[in-house]
């Protein structure tokens, strides 16, 4: 069935229980039906082994609501770090087993970057050998393999990525496509993808695509999706204050439905159909009055589909 929720955001609740659940009945309040929690906003991982005790304190707030729930991985998790991978693997398995733990049906994984956004600033755009490439893909792909075989419960959501001004392509996860190719090199039922709406809308500006086709292609292994607007416009990392860029249509500004200009009626219109996954509005913390309003605008678009 398919459900409408948003995300608890991680700044906002900054590893505070008591904000967890003040933001969860709020969403109830909205009469959402679907709620994503980042296990990193929960202070729940350390060092890469997961903290049991703020586990157990999430499932039993989580338990209070009648939500489907997913949850959102570490946003710097990196399963292509040349100096730590098996840090990075350790994060990994520990979002799955916080993710089934409190019951969640599925975890957001953003795919390997050949260059991590913490590093842009320290060095410039890379050029990669394709064999290089190639062996990071790889390794990638096993790790997700290992991962999707011990957590057979929790779906795997890899999400296609934003380009940035002068440092992309930093991750293969830009091009749906490169992004579809990887799903299907890990080859397991359990690995799928999560579209993020505003990512596609900024690639396809960037990168010249038409985003309806890229759409229909991944259509068929959508699992989840994030939805956000924006007008489309890519910008540098050092961008990051979102009261200097709104006023020029800049960056992944994570605003309500309706408030950019991404065609969300023709996107939709290429899976909705059948879709039968949690639709999450992932609105920056400084949009949550507007939570409401925009799953009303949503929902809306879908009717009209």
């Amino acid at each position: 069935m398919l459900s409408i929720g948003s995300n608890i955001n991680e700044v906002r609740v900054d590893g505070s229980m008591k904000a967890l659940m003040r933001d969860m009945t709020a969403f109830q309040e909205f009469g959402l039906s679907a709620a994503e929690i980042p296990v990193h906003g929960l202070d729940a991982i350390r060092n890469g082994r997961l903290d049991k005790r703020r586990t157990t304190e999430t499932k039993t707030i989580l338990a209070d609501f009648p939500f489907r729930y997913s949850v959102h991985a570490p946003n710097s998790l990196n399963l292509m770090d040349r100096q730590h991978v098996g840090l990075h693997r350790d994060v990994l398995m520990a979002s799955l087993e916080f993710s089934a733990e409190v019951g969640a049906e599925l975890m957001v994984y953003h795919p390997g970057r050949f260059l991590v956004e913490e590093e842009f600033g320290v060095h410039g755009p890379i050029t990669m050998e394709s064999a290089e490439e190639e062996r990071l893909l790889e390794l990638e792909a096993t790790m997700l393999q290992e991962a999707a075989d011990k957590f057979p419960m929790v779906v795997i959501a890899m999400e296609n990525a934003r380009p940035y001004l002068h440092h992309s392509p930093y991750c293969y996860a830009e091009l749906p496509v490169k992004l579809m190719a990887q799903v299907d090199r890990i080859n397991r039922d359990n690995v799928r993808i999560n579209l993020d709406f505003g990512h596609l809308h900024m690639a396809s500006r960037f990168y010249n695509l038409n985003e309806i086709s890229e759409v229909h292609a991944i259509a068929p292994i959508i699992a989840h999706c994030h939805v956000h607007d924006n007008f489309g416009n890519p910008v540098y990392h050092t961008e990051k204050q979102q009261t200097h860029q709104i006023p020029f249509g800049k960056g992944d500004s994570h605003m309500p439905v309706g408030w950019g200009d991404i065609p969300f009626r023709d996107l939709l219109a290429e899976f909705i159909d059948s879709y039968q996954g949690m639709l999450i509005c992932e609105l920056r913390g400084r949009y949550f009055e507007q939570t409401r309003e925009s799953a009303r605008n949503l929902a809306a678009l879908i009717t009209c589909t």
